[in-house]
């Protein structure tokens, strides 16, 4: 595995593979990689000639008080992990390298990312959309993986890939959870002991939700509502619980069939996020 840390020396590999007629396959990650990541870097694996992942902590989806300085940063133990899985490029840039000091273009897929974590994190997706497209230009991957578990980011980044033509296939890979169905996610390692205890609950209420949505006997809001209510009381602080339209995260109507209940919710330090996705009946 090769370790690149600019643009330049990047695209000199790129070029070589590019010119020998092989596919190329990406994994965008911030590091502190779990078998999440390393699930993505297998699909990737099984589907390209070669594999770059990039490991970058993007200042610019960070808003004011978020973890930026304190998210967790193991790129050596990163690129070990990554070796072992026989990666091609491990691309690990630094800010200055990745944002011209002067830098004022910025990507904004409209809509989509004012919704859920847009309502309570202003310019995160920017800053995702943003940097993405950067990558997406430097690697010129032919296809991209990402994790269904940052629903709402999937769902920017194809919109994204959609409107301004870009040639990558976008692949979206099934949440990896532990064994008590918390989903995995680097910022797991901030929860206390019990509050990791607590932690799954949050998947438990989707599940129950979900179950609540195919008995068809209750309105949505009213199991949003307890839902909500449930993972309140069990020490969670509640951004939002949505049973939405899955094609464009709109709330979702009893007649809509294919569908994603996104959750986020704050338990002590880290912010958790989960969705479920299923179909109410068939067409």
């Amino acid at each position: 595995m090769q370790t690149i840390n600019t643009i330049k020396n990047l695209a000199a590999v790129l070029k070589h593979w590019k010119q020998a007629g092989l596919s190329i396959a990406f994994v965008p990650t911030m590091g502190n990689l779990h078998a999440g990541h390393l699930k993505l870097v297998a699909e990737a694996k099984a589907k390209a000639d070669k594999v770059v992942v990039s490991i970058f902590v993007n200042p610019t989806q960070f808003g004011i008080g978020e973890d930026f300085d304190s998210y967790p940063r193991t790129e050596a133990q990163d690129a070990k992990q990554l070796a072992a899985q026989e990666v091609d490029i491990l691309f690990l840039p630094s800010v200055a390298e990745m944002y011209h000091s002067n830098a004022k273009t910025t990507v904004s897929v409209a809509g989509i990312s004012a919704l859920h974590c847009g309502l309570s994190r202003p310019g995160h997706f920017d800053g995702v959309s943003t940097v993405v497209c950067k990558l997406f230009n430097m690697v010129q991957p032919d296809m991209a993986f990402f994790g269904e578990k940052d629903f709402q980011q999937l769902a920017v980044i194809r919109t994204m890939v959609r409107d301004l033509n870009i040639p990558v296939k976008i692949h979206a890979v099934a949440t990896i959870r532990e064994s008590d169905g918390l989903a995995m996610s680097s910022r797991n390692g901030y929860l206390t002991p019990e509050q990791r205890k607590i932690a799954p609950q949050l998947y438990q209420a989707l599940c129950a939700a979900k179950e609540a949505v195919l008995a068809e006997n209750q309105a949505f809001a009213q199991i949003e509502r307890q839902q909500r209510q449930n993972l309140e009381s069990a020490g969670f602080a509640v951004d939002y619980f949505s049973i939405c339209r899955a094609e464009d995260l709109l709330p979702a109507k009893q007649n809509d069939n294919e569908l994603v209940i996104l959750a986020a919710a704050k338990l002590g330090k880290p912010r958790l996020i989960d969705n479920i996705q299923f179909k109410i009946k068939a067409l």
